[in-house]
């Protein structure tokens, strides 16, 4: 077992004591007495000792590795959604909540796991979370049926939340002292470069619509990773007693009101948002939501401190990390959603998720390369201005677009989406250490949920605008399909003789030829209503730019850093870390 003692000391900045002990870390395993330096930041954190470069190099890679797995769990569902449907011969309703449960436990499982890894320490944490993702890629690979494969997408769901930190671990233990916080970064970008580097692979492993390779690969990865963490463990941590009676009913009800939500934003745009069982889903999300508020409120130690997630600054990078997730939406319905209606197949979209992935991994590069704790807001303002003209460039799309036509928006978007996370998870971890250790569970749990509902209501709104627009114009598209209409006889005609050769009955000839002439205003339709949510977004990119601009602009004139305090706190706290 891990032994440790503690030295008091105390270090005290603006009058409040911020180090008030700093224990002795010895890891039996080695026999290595960790240097003050070297110690966790946090409970339930690996320490980081001063690694040998080989080692480094190998923490590097594994946890680049994890990031990539803890993204390809949501990855290959969501690259491979139709010919898991056709395999398991499910409704669309069916394979909606597939995603609902994965969602379900991967945007409420990163706060019980930040207590699990404090309460029982980081080895412990690490085996469990990669012999639950080992099980549950198990099950998908032998494919027993409907209900175990949701089973499983929960399982994955909570293991995904858990490889995202356990990547953040590992990638610190290998990056230098000084760019160590970049670990944060490249974790969260690695999890995206898995989207678009899932959907490029997945051609290649679907066989005639067969899973089977799919869900191979999966557990051969997941294999892979427990024996890689298995070779090089972390560090030990130190642990503390977290949980109490009240966590219980409190994840409870903040699991069920969560998941709720996640049914009526995903099964709404599958079933419309007037079927009558949504709405008792939207006031079971209120009802559980609530409840588990009204918990933490009234709690002595709550997880989720209500008086400083409701403060105005935590608030606006909710909702500003909300927003552009949904901005980003236009890359994951809109173009992706148009390529399909024109009949592009995955095996023909490969060298276009190739182009995105080498963006995403690109605009992570950068992120970390250019991270300036000192001005945070001009990566996202560089971030939603790229948005707004990829989006405004893509409403000339038309019936003849290919997907090589959109390569530089499409770039720019995948680029932007990472260019401007990274920041913004900084902002809000170094606000929740300058307030406390207890406050980095409560921004951890706003950050994922802002993450996970807010692509899902992206998705959700742009799709409910895509149908309106959709109807509005096939309409207008009819009003003008009438038989004094020169074109559309001509139309009639061409599509006639092409269909002659192998159809020789006239009327079947003719019914053949105005299903033709149906499906091609059925596409152009699609492409003008996708071209309407293209102008959406980038108009809602606009507002965006300036909601953020101005305050930024102002700060600047003034000289005034709003981050100031968080600062000097870390530099205090790091000063301290050294003596």
């Amino acid at each position: 077992m891990r032994r440790s003692r503690r030295r008091w000391t105390r270090l005290w900045w603006k009058g409040r004591c911020v180090v008030s002990e700093r224990p002795v870390l010895i890891d039996p395993a080695a026999g290595y007495r960790f240097k003050p330096h070297e110690l966790p930041i946090l409970p339930g954190s690996p320490a980081n000792p001063d690694h040998p470069r080989r080692r480094r190099i190998a923490y590097l890679g594994i946890g680049i590795f994890m990031g990539l797995l803890g993204g390809a769990q949501n990855g290959f569902l969501l690259a491979n959604a139709g010919a898991l449907q056709a395999q398991l011969a499910l409704t669309p309703v069916e394979a909606g909540w597939l995603t609902v449960a994965f969602y379900s436990t991967y945007a409420t499982m990163s706060m019980m796991l930040f207590r699990v890894r404090q309460e029982f320490g980081i080895q412990m944490f690490v085996r469990w979370a990669m012999v639950g993702l080992v099980a549950a890629n198990f099950v998908q690979m032998i494919q027993p049926g409907y209900y175990p494969e949701l089973a499983a997408r929960a399982v994955a769901g909570i293991t995904a939340s858990g490889l995202s930190a356990l990547a953040i671990y590992y990638l610190m233990q290998g990056l230098p002292a000084a760019v160590r916080v970049g670990g944060l970064v490249i974790s969260l970008g690695l999890t995206q470069v898995a989207f678009p580097l899932t959907r490029a692979l997945s051609p290649a492993l679907l066989v005639d619509g067969d899973m089977s390779r799919v869900f191979q690969f999966q557990f051969a990865l997941s294999l892979l990773g427990l024996g890689l963490v298995t070779l090089l463990r972390l560090p030990p941590g130190i642990r503390k007693k977290t949980f109490e009676r009240l966590d219980i009913p409190s994840i409870a009800l903040f699991v069920i009101g969560v998941s709720a939500l996640c049914a009526f934003l995903i099964q709404g745009r599958i079933e419309w948002w007037d079927t009558s069982w949504l709405g008792y889903a939207l006031a079971l999300a209120i009802l559980g939501i609530g409840g588990c508020l009204l918990i933490e409120a009234n709690r002595k130690s709550p997880m989720l401190d209500l008086s400083w997630l409701s403060s105005r600054a935590i608030l606006g990078l909710a909702l500003i990390g909300a927003t552009v997730r949904i901005l980003v939406a236009e890359q994951g319905f809109g173009a992706s959603g148009m390529f399909t209606a024109l009949g592009f197949g995955n095996d023909q979209l490969v060298g276009y998720f190739w182009v995105l992935t080498g963006a995403t991994f690109g605009g992570m590069m950068v992120s970390v390369a250019r991270l300036d704790p000192r001005d945070l807001t001009r990566p996202v303002l560089v971030a939603v201005a790229l948005i707004c003209i990829a989006a405004f460039a893509d409403t000339r799309t038309g019936v003849m677009s290919r997907p090589q036509d959109l390569y530089l928006t499409q770039a720019a978007i995948a680029f932007a989406a990472v260019f401007a996370m990274g920041p913004l998870l900084m902002e809000g971890m170094l606000r929740a250490l300058a307030a406390g250790q207890n406050y980095v569970v409560s921004f951890i749990a706003i950050f994922s949920l802002s993450q996970s509902l807010g692509g899902l209501a992206g998705i959700s709104l742009l799709s409910a605008y895509h149908t309106v627009r959709l109807k509005t114009h096939l309409i207008d598209a009819g009003n003008t399909l009438t038989l004094g209409n020169a074109p559309l006889a001509q139309a009639l005609t061409d599509a006639a003789q092409r269909v002659a050769p192998v159809q020789l009955d006239p009327a079947l000839r003719q019914q053949a030829a105005s299903a033709s002439i149906s499906a091609e205003v059925g596409r152009e339709a699609a492409v003008l209503a996708f071209n309407d949510v293209f102008f959406v977004i980038g108009t809602l990119s606009a507002l965006t730019f300036v909601a953020l601009f101005v305050p930024w602009l102002i700060n600047k004139i003034r000289g005034r850093n709003p981050l100031a305090k968080e600062l000097a706190f870390m530099e205090a706290m790091r000063t301290g870390t050294t003596q």
